[in-house]
């Protein structure tokens, strides 16, 4: 079912003839966007979240540390796919939402330990423009005269089903080059994922893109033909990032969690409420064993959605579907430590001049990105402050999580040293950390998301909603729980029909 039908289907339901009970397990993004949209969907459903920690919106959370406003996860959003966009409408605070600043617009890269523009026009592995590549300093003669080759690769020939999918890396050296993957592409997508680009599904994280060389032949004409017709306007005037297409809220995400909440009723979120097993019931529906405060109880539903990570989706499965369940264990996740710094300007002895920059692994760092916070978004600090996001860890230096969050800070701090001249005392020092939370799409991920949705057809009653499955970023977790809600209502008002 599409989103787009799971968005005009949204309208007051009354035909169902008794209260169905609906179940979802996990309160981060995935569950209350599902419980939001199924609250519309059924107005007279009974729902309930399963939060197993003290709070919902799972990495998305926001806090004042003295004069900062500090997310601890993502801290904005695409507006593209628009799913998200329309929810903030839904909710009557897209009228909160701010863009990022026009001042400082733009990425870095780290180049022999030098802060080094990222090519105006570029974005992810494509240049909208040759003569800022042509110029840049980030590749050799032979770098860029492999980049300009790029027209004339033959595009890849597949012999079976198995072979149309490659890793991200695979895909930029036989096209672009060693240098071009190793220089810009890869920081600027693991900067994204945390994630070992020779592993990650080009059609997984980047299928437009596939896309191009199959429809044009190579991405250089893919992109003169979208010059043409005006498709790359936005593009040609980013760097790294299309930041105009992107929006944030003024006390940080967790405000989006905070608008959600408000539109369910009280009783529906439970947290401190951990879901230890789920069985088929003797009559209809199913079972859940839940854990509160050393206390155990089981209640009976119709319907459960599990939003929750693939690893603990895996486990409530498994005696259910146990296929599904191992192909989700086979998921894997990243974990990541963020920490963050607010300090004053005057302890930046080279300000970088750009909304942040990412870390190539030969430069052989302990740093993948950092972000200046408060130079993207207003709000963020003290004018005469900024708020910094260091990221650390991810699938390529995990043994780096094991220091303690005193031995982070120490490195951050060191690194910043050397980058951009940081020193003194920071005024604020956090270190978040994520354990597994950036699932892995790796080469053949589409093929196992659709195997997992086969056999969970054959089980009536559950659904799986996660960010592990059709997309990291904010709108497609929304777009999908979309679908999800629209599905289920489309099931009990079908059982609910006499005539059906």
């Amino acid at each position: 079912m599409s989103q787009h039908r799971s968005e005009i289907t949204d309208d007051k339901n009354a035909s169902l003839p008794s209260q169905p009970k609906i179940c979802i397990v996990g309160g981060g993004l995935s569950g209350l966007a599902t419980a939001y949209r199924l609250h519309r969907l059924l107005p007279d459903a009974s729902i309930s979240i399963f939060e197993a920690t003290s709070r919902v919106g799972g990495v998305i959370h926001s806090e004042r540390c003295k004069d900062y406003l500090v997310d601890h996860g993502a801290d904005m959003f695409a507006t593209n796919p628009p799913a998200a966009m329309r929810l903030c409408e839904e909710l009557g605070v897209v009228d909160d939402l701010i863009e990022p600043l026009v001042k400082g617009r733009g990425a870095k890269i780290v180049n022999g330990g030098r802060l080094v523009a990222l090519p105006e026009g570029f974005v992810l592995m494509r240049a909208t423009q040759l003569w800022p590549m042509v110029r840049t300093p980030l590749l050799s003669i032979r770098g860029k005269l492999r980049f300009l080759m790029e027209r004339w690769i033959p595009v890849k020939t597949s012999r079976g089903q198995d072979e149309q999918d490659e890793s991200i890396g695979d895909f930029v050296r036989r096209r672009m080059g060693h240098e071009m993957l190793d220089r810009i592409v890869a920081p600027l997508t693991a900067g994204i994922y945390t994630a070992d680009i020779d592993r990650l599904s080009m059609l997984a994280t980047m299928g437009p893109i596939a896309k191009m060389e199959t429809t044009h032949g190579s991405l250089a004409k893919a992109t003169s033909e979208r010059r043409k017709s005006g498709e790359d306007s936005v593009e040609r005037n980013s760097a790294g990032a299309r930041y105009s297409q992107f929006r944030a809220f003024p006390e940080g995400m967790v405000q989006l969690i905070e608008s959600l909440v408000s539109h369910l009723p009280a009783e529906v979120i439970n947290t401190d409420t951990k879901v230890l097993s789920l069985s088929r019931s003797t009559v209809e529906g199913w079972n859940l064993s839940l854990k509160t405060d050393d206390a155990e109880r089981c209640e009976s539903f119709d319907e459960v959605v599990l939003a929750t990570p693939p690893r603990i989706t895996s486990n409530l499965l498994q005696g259910i579907c146990p296929s599904a369940a191992s192909l989700l264990a086979d998921i894997e996740a990243s974990s990541v430590a963020i920490v963050v710094l607010g300090v004053k300007q005057t302890q930046i002895a080279r300000p970088a001049n750009c909304f942040g920059f990412v870390v190539p692994l030969s430069e052989k760092r302990k740093i993948l990105a950092c972000s200046f916070a408060s130079e993207k978004f207003r709000g963020r600090a003290p004018t005469d402050r900024v708020l910094i996001r260091v990221f650390v860890g991810g699938a390529m230096q995990p043994e780096l999580l094991q220091q303690s969050d005193q031995e982070l800070s120490n490195l951050v701090r060191e690194e910043l040293f050397e980058l951009i001249g940081l020193s003194g005392e920071p005024e604020i020092t956090q270190v978040v950390r994520w354990h597994e939370a950036m699932p892995q799409y790796h080469v053949g991920h589409l093929d196992r998301v659709a195997k997992i949705e086969s056999e969970l057809t054959e089980v009536e009653g559950v659904t799986v909603v996660s960010n592990s499955l059709h997309g990291v970023g904010i709108s497609p977790v929304i777009g999908q729980a979309n679908t999800a809600a629209a599905q289920i209502a489309s099931r009990l008002n079908s059982s609910s029909d006499p005539s059906s």
